[in-house]
């Protein structure tokens, strides 16, 4: 509580405007005085961002925040929608961009990226830039989307003015030290700079978030595969107290647990005796506690087999670090793990503390959700392939996926969180026809999108393409599509089982089969939805999609792209993909 300044009462005022005064005058000396004033004209800044899931529209919605707060004139641009006749005129340029799949861009990036790369990029001259490219280091071709419009951007003429960062999973650190760095280049005498006490991040969060997830109680968790190779789990999770809410599209990040069994035979091996390691996020634990809630064990990557490589001594491991292949680094590290380090290339570490230096933080999982929060209140539902194989002699399995499966008994509580995912939303009109097309656990999403329409009383056609190896073990969700069929929710239902046959029929084929009617649906306004693996299912589907164009639109190549690239833009054309 500000006491008022006293006006002394021979002042030319009412007693009333005294008061006012004397209040308005003790705020005002209250607030930061001390921050640097803003003076000349305002700096103009784009933040251009090409995002797949959310997280760099949400870092670039961050960055306006705060650029806001000083003396600048920021606008933030969608990738899908930016103009790229604007580049040569733009005088301050900031990219944040993540990379998925084989190293591409994001939906919303691909023209642009391709412009750039192509000889008909313009010339950047005069045109200032930075780049924060977002990626996971557990991938081969890590940041490479950022690092090509990075590296693209000089070569047009571009000015960088502040380093590329590249992001490794977890951006908040390497985003506070982005944004301080663009945003000090960008002011060179202070003053453009935000006021004392801005800074380029939210408020703290409250509640329950990524950062302090919810601990939900298991409802259900079963196989939906009856029989065969495959395991798929169906895990219904209580959000019931949690306050958290998410809409059909959106993900939930769940934070996995290691085996303890693998944990404990790392330790065994180790050339010291284990003691207490600090944690990613402070404060410390012992080392069988932090491996197995903390670190990760389960990736092998480069920078880890790098800083192993210096302890080990290892000659195997040194040519590989000195050859820097990009195939020798895949297959060396696929199908192995960090025990395959420890007991195969013993390396001598000095302590725990020194251990767990080269290990990354144990990050979460997002799944796509598979429910409708209006069908099913309180909970939340997950649709998860549990990956098992065997690889130089030893039984492995995904970290999270296996966790779900087999590690959450005896009441365990996985930490949960809701990441939106705004890129991926049903049309706002209910009568807009949709194309969905989900094989195996890409219908996560789709089940969500049905209930959701037969909750809300949508009138818009739906058709669903979905696929698995066998009708007979892996039809997932075979009642409730059926049902939805039978009631008048879902009016085509295009299956395709692979290996039912001699000949493998894939979704990408029953939509070449359909090409007319699609195409008509695609006419009459439909949006259409892909979810699943992006390397090889996506890339096929987009392939079709783009000879049905051509087939039954009558489109040449040229004008086939474009018609896919304007769907795209209108957001009638959504993938979420991994």
């Amino acid at each position: 509580m500000v006491s008022p300044i006293q006006i002394p009462n021979d002042a030319p005022f009412t007693p009333e405007q005294r008061a006012w005064l004397g209040e308005f005058l003790a705020k005002f000396l209250a607030s930061d005085s001390s921050a640097p004033v803003a003076s000349g004209p305002s700096v103009p800044v784009t933040i251009l961002y090409g995002s797949q899931t959310g997280t760099s529209e949400g870092l670039a919605k961050k960055l306006l925040k705060t650029l806001k707060k000083g003396n600048f004139e920021p606008e933030i641009q969608d990738m899908g929608s930016y103009d790229p006749a604007r580049f040569p005129n733009e005088k301050n340029l900031l990219v944040i961009t993540s990379t998925y799949g084989d190293g591409e861009p994001p939906d919303s990036a691909v023209a642009l990226h391709g412009l750039l790369m192509s000889d008909a990029a313009p010339r950047l001259d005069g045109v200032s830039f930075s780049v924060l490219a977002l990626g996971d280091s557990g991938y081969p071709d890590f940041c490479k989307c950022g690092i090509e419009f990075d590296t693209r951007l000089e070569a047009l003429g571009g000015q960088r003015i502040f380093q590329r960062i590249d992001v490794d999973v977890d951006p908040d650190a390497p985003f506070a030290e982005w944004s301080k760095g663009v945003i000090a280049a960008l002011s060179p005498n202070g003053s453009a700079a935000p006021a004392a006490g801005a800074a380029p991040s939210e408020p703290a969060e409250t509640g329950y978030s990524k950062k302090n997830p919810f601990p939900s109680q298991v409802l259900k968790n079963y196989n939906l595969n009856q029989g065969g190779d495959k395991e798929t789990h169906q895990i219904e999770l209580s959000l019931t107290g949690s306050e958290l809410s998410y809409e059909v599209g959106d993900a939930l990040g769940v934070y996995p647990v290691n085996s303890a069994s693998v944990v404990d035979e790392i330790i065994a091996a180790l050339p010291f005796k284990a003691g207490e390691v600090p944690l990613p996020d402070g404060g410390e634990t012992s080392l069988r506690d932090a491996l197995i809630h903390h670190y990760d064990i389960g990736t092998l990557n480069k920078s880890i087999i790098q800083k192993w490589q210096q302890r080990s001594g290892s000659p195997f491991l040194r040519s590989l670090v000195e050859a820097d292949d990009k195939k020798a680094w895949e297959t060396f590290c696929w199908g192995r793990d960090l025990i395959d380090l420890v007991l195969d290339y013993p390396a001598d570490f000095s302590d725990s503390e020194d251990f767990v230096s080269i290990l990354k933080r144990l990050q979460p999982r997002l799944y796509s959700i598979a429910s409708s929060p209006r069908a099913h209140e309180g909970e939340v539902h997950l649709c998860v392939s549990v990956v098992r194989y065997k690889s130089f002699g030893r039984q492995r399995g995904g970290v999270c996926s296996t966790f779900l499966a087999d590690r959450m008994t005896d009441g365990v509580k996985p930490g949960v969180y809701v990441h939106s995912n705004k890129a991926f939303r049903l049309p706002e009109n209910g009568e807009t026809p949709v194309i969905m097309v989900g094989p195996g656990t890409g219908i996560a999403p789709f089940r969500a999108f049905l209930e959701e329409r037969k909750v809300t009383g949508s009138k818009g056609r739906n058709w669903l393409f979905f696929g698995n190896p066998y009708r007979a073990t892996d039809f997932l969700y075979e009642d409730e599509l059926t049902g939805f069929v039978n009631d008048g929710t879902l009016q085509k239902l295009s299956l395709a089982w692979s290996r039912d046959q001699k000949e493998k029929i894939y979704v990408q084929h029953l939509m070449l089969q359909n090409g007319a009617e699609l195409w008509a649906w695609l006419n009459d306004g439909a949006a259409f939805y892909v979810c699943g693996d992006a390397s090889r299912m996506a890339k096929d589907v987009d392939q079709a999609l783009h000879q049905i164009a051509q087939e039954h639109g009558k489109l040449s190549g040229d004008d086939a792209a474009a018609f896919i690239a304007q769907l795209k833009k209108e957001k009638r054309y959504l993938r979420d993909v991994y």
